[in-house]
C-alpha cells in the first residue's frame, strides 16, 4: 500500500459541487433510479444501489427524493438511460473520460463533439485514453474523520488497497469487485463515507500549465453542467500555484 500521497486535483475538478441542487439532484436521481433497474431495489441487496444513495445523502438529497428514485424504477412510464463512455483529449494534452447515462444517444453525442470541439479538446474513439486509467473503487472520506494513520489503519483493516491523504480529505482505493466489502468495513470503523463509487484513476498525472489550466477548467464545466454527464475524470494535476491564479 502506497500510504500517504499528495496526489491532487487529478479526478475532477474541486467545486463541483458548487453546481445547482436542482441539477445536482436529478443527476442523483437519475444514477439511483438506473441502480435500481441494474438489480434489486435494495440497497442492502444492490453494492451500486447503495453507493447511489450513499452519494444522494451526503448531498443532502432528501429521503423521499431518493426512494421516489427508486421506485421510479419499477414503474411503467420509467424512463431507459443508456449507460455510455466517452473518451477525449483536453488542452495540454489532458486525457478525459467522461460518463454518461442519456436516453437520447444522438443528443448527448452532439453535446459532447461541440463541448470538446470549442473548447481546445478533441473527443476521441472508445478505448483512445482508458487504457490510461485503472478502473478501481473509491471510498472517500473527508479530513475530519481522522488524521491520516488512523485512516491508513482502518484501510488495511478493511482489505483496501491503497490510500492517499491530504488537506482536502482522504481516497481510499480498491479492486472494484472488493468496493461493497471494504465500504461496508470501512463504515463501521470510520462511519458513513462522502462517497462510495467506481471510479477511473489515471496512471500517469499529467501537469497542466497555467495556459492551458484555464481553458482546461472551462471544458470540464461545460462537461458537467450537460444534464447527461454523470462524471469526468481526468489524468490532469495543477499546482497551487497555478490554481490560485485561476482563482
Amino acid at each position: 500500500m502506497a500510504g500517504h500521497s499528495k496526489f491532487k486535483n487529478i479526478m475532477h475538478r474541486k467545486g463541483a459541487q458548487d453546481k445547482k441542487r436542482s441539477a445536482m439532484f436529478s443527476k442523483l436521481s437519475r444514477e439511483i433510479t438506473v441502480a435500481a433497474k441494474s438489480g434489486l431495489p435494495d440497497p442492502d441487496m444492490n453494492a451500486r444501489l447503495r453507493a447511489a444513495v450513499m452519494a444522494a445523502k451526503a448531498q443532502s438529497m432528501p429521503k423521499d427524493n431518493i426512494q421516489r428514485s427508486i421506485d421510479k424504477a419499477s414503474s411503467a412510464d420509467a424512463e431507459n438511460y443508456e449507460e455510455i463512455r466517452y473518451e477525449g483529449f483536453g488542452p495540454g494534452g489532458v486525457s478525459l473520460i467522461v460518463e454518461a447515462l442519456s436516453d437520447n444517444r444522438n443528443r448527448t453525442a452532439t453535446n459532447m463533439r461541440t463541448a470538446f470541439s470549442k473548447n481546445g479538446g478533441n473527443l476521441g474513439a472508445s478505448g483512445s485514453v482508458s487504457h490510461g486509467f485503472d478502473r478501481l473503487g473509491l471510498v472517500e472520506y473527508p479530513a475530519s474523520v481522522g488524521d491520516n494513520d488512523k485512516v491508513f489503519e482502518a484501510a488495511i483493516e478493511a482489505g483496501a488497497d491503497d490510500v492517499e491523504s491530504d488537506e482536502d480529505g482522504h481516497r481510499i482505493w480498491t479492486a472494484q469487485e472488493s468496493l461493497h466489502e471494504v465500504a461496508k468495513a470501512l463504515e463501521a470503523s470510520l462511519g458513513e463515507p462522502e462517497s462510495t463509487k467506481l471510479a477511473w484513476r489515471p496512471q500517469t498525472p499529467v501537469e497542466v500549465g497555467e495556459d492551458d489550466a484555464g481553458q482546461l477548467m472551462k471544458l470540464i464545466d461545460v462537461l458537467e453542467e450537460d444534464d447527461d454527464i454523470q462524471t469526468v475524470w481526468g489524468n490532469y494535476e495543477i499546482s497551487d500555484t497555478v490554481a490560485e491564479k485561476l482563482g
